[in-house]
C-alpha cells in the first residue's frame, strides 16, 4: 500500500446512509464532500464513533476506494439502481444514498434520509452535498461493523477526534491494524445493523443537526 492514504473521519449519525454498506457495496455518496473529492482509488476511508454514537474510539467502518464516480454516473449505473431511495421500503431501501443527478442542468435530489420530511428538496443539504464534490466513493472491499464497532488503536495511528478528517499516509502502525481486520473479518461483511437503523424512516438537516 505504498503511497497510499487512509482518510479518518468521525461518523456523527449512523442511519445506513453515509456510508451506505448494502446491496453488496460500501459507498460515501453524501456528507465528506473533501473526502470524497480528494481521496482516489487504492485510498482507504475510516469511519469512527463520536460522543453521539457513545462509540468514541471506534472503528463503525473500514473500506477501500474500488470506484469513483460522478453523481450522474452513480444514477445511470445498473450495479447501483438498488442503493436509489424508496421511502415507502424496507429500512434499507429508505437509506438508499444514491439520490443526485442533473436534469437540465441542475440538480434533482430523490425523496431520501437528506430531503425535507415531506419529500421536498431539502436545499442546504443538496449544496453541501453538491458544490464542493460531485464524486460519489465506492467500495468492493470493505468491513462494516456498524453496531457493534470495533476499537482502533487511535494514538498508534496517529489519529486524534478532529471536527475534519485526517488524511494519513498509510504506516506500518495502520497497516498492521489494517491487517488485524482482514485476518479476523470477511470483506464486504456487515457485522451489525447500525446504531440509527430503527430510525431509517427520519430525515436530517445537516446544516443544524437536526433529526425529524
Amino acid at each position: 500500500m505504498l503511497g497510499k492514504y487512509l482518510y479518518i473521519y468521525v461518523v456523527d449519525r449512523d442511519f445506513g446512509f453515509a456510508p451506505n454498506p448494502f446491496c453488496g457495496f460500501c459507498s460515501l455518496a453524501t456528507c465528506k464532500p473533501h473526502i470524497r473529492n480528494r481521496a482516489k482509488i487504492g485510498d482507504w476511508i475510516m469511519g469512527v464513533g463520536g460522543c453521539r454514537l457513545n462509540a468514541t474510539g471506534k472503528c463503525i467502518y473500514l473500506m477501500k476506494v474500488t470506484d469513483k464516480l460522478k453523481f450522474d454516473e452513480y444514477w445511470a449505473n445498473t450495479k447501483y439502481q438498488f442503493k436509489k431511495p424508496y421511502r415507502n421500503g424496507s429500512r434499507l431501501r429508505m437509506v438508499g444514498d444514491n439520490i443526485y443527478h442533473k436534469e437540465n442542468n441542475c440538480w434533482v435530489q430523490e425523496d431520501s434520509h437528506h430531503s425535507n420530511p415531506d419529500g421536498s428538496p431539502n436545499q442546504e443539504n443538496l449544496k453541501r452535498d453538491t458544490n464542493i464534490s460531485d464524486k460519489v466513493l465506492i467500495s468492493s472491499h470493505f468491513y462494516y461493523f456498524g453496531s457493534k464497532a470495533v476499537t482502533v488503536p487511535l494514538n498508534e495511528i496517529g489519529y486524534k477526534n478532529v471536527r475534519s478528517h485526517r488524511k494519513i499516509l498509510i504506516n506500518e502502525n495502520i497497516q498492521a491494524f489494517m491487517d488485524k481486520i482482514e485476518n479476523k473479518y470477511k470483506k464486504n461483511t456487515i457485522i451489525s445493523d447500525p446504531f440509527q437503523f430503527n430510525d431509517a424512516h427520519k430525515r436530517v438537516n445537516q446544516t443544524n443537526g437536526r433529526i425529524v
